[in-house]
Formats: C-alpha cells, sequence, structure tokens
C-alpha cells in the first residue's frame, strides 16, 4: 500500500505539488466547495492554519463539484471566492473528483485507509476530513458536519508527537 508521502497533486495554479514536500508535519486534508451548507467552515480551517502552522500543521483543501455541483467555478474563480470570502492561505488544489473512476488516487487512498461510517469507503459529501499525522499515518476521518474548531484537541496532540 503506497504511504501518503508518494503521492503529488496540481495546486489551484495548475503548478505539481508533491506531498512528500509534508513529511514531518501534521496534515488536514479536507474536500471543499464554495456553494455548499459547509462552505463557512473554509474559515474555521483558515483559522486553525493560522494557529498552529508555525507548529507545523499543513492543510491542503481539494475543491470537488460530485456533491450537488457545489463547486463550478474554474481555479480563478475558486480561489478568488476562497480569498476573499474566508482569507483563505493554505493550499489548494486544482478542482479534483474524491469518488469514481475519476478520483484523485490521494483520495482512493485515503478513504481505504480510514473508511467511514459501517466501513464505507465512498466520500459522503463535501467538507469530509482526514487528519494524518507527521509520519503519514492517517489518524482520523471527520464527517463533513464536524466543525474545524472541533479537531483542535486532535491536532495538538498529533503537534506535541514528534516524527519517527
Amino acid at each position: 500500500m503506497p504511504e501518503i508521502y508518494d503521492f503529488s497533486i496540481e495546486t489551484l495554479d495548475g503548478r505539481p505539488l508533491a506531498l512528500e514536500r509534508f513529511r514531518g508535519k501534521v496534515l488536514l486534508l479536507v474536500n471543499t466547495a464554495s456553494e455548499c451548507g459547509f462552505t463557512a467552515q473554509l474559515g474555521g480551517l483558515e483559522q486553525l492554519y493560522q494557529r498552529y502552522r508555525e507548529q507545523g500543521l499543513e492543510i491542503i483543501g481539494f475543491p470537488c463539484n460530485q456533491f450537488g455541483g457545489q463547486e463550478p467555478g474554474d481555479a480563478a474563480a475558486i480561489g478568488q471566492f476562497c480569498q476573499k470570502n474566508f482569507g483563505v492561505s493554505f493550499a489548494l488544489s486544482a478542482k479534483i473528483d474524491v469518488n469514481g473512476a475519476g478520483a484523485h488516487p490521494l483520495w482512493r487512498h485515503l478513504a481505504t485507509a480510514k473508511p467511514g461510517l459501517l466501513g464505507s469507503r465512498r466520500i459522503k459529501w463535501n467538507f469530509t476530513k482526514f487528519l494524518v499525522d507527521r509520519d503519514g499515518a492517517i489518524q482520523a476521518r471527520f464527517a463533513p458536519q464536524v466543525k474545524p474548531a472541533s479537531l483542535e484537541r486532535a491536532i495538538e496532540n498529533l503537534l506535541r508527537t514528534p516524527a519517527r
């Protein structure tokens, strides 16, 4: 089974980004959408990032249009929306699919490594969150309705644990 650092993504501005770059960091990976009932969580994610980035937290948002067409814009529109409305400064990937035949390999890996309720490997909706420790192990999966602020304790615990 591959490890998290074996994957690469394309950033919202079209540049390749190897997750190897984040080795030794705590990662929070979230599928996002600009027109979702949970979109306000972008602000909460940015607050987490501002609070913990100096301690080693990295957040990557993955815009996805697979749930109710809630991310219809192109890269420029997504970036502008996230910056203007929520001050997002954490990394954003190019728009991806998280389910089905076209799912990004990273998201297939996340869903397989940390299944959801009743063992489901499908991502149920926007703002599903995966928390990864400093060694690249996927520690937790959080449902869309779980607010970013409620992840603080889990993030703090992982930040206190040095990489092996």
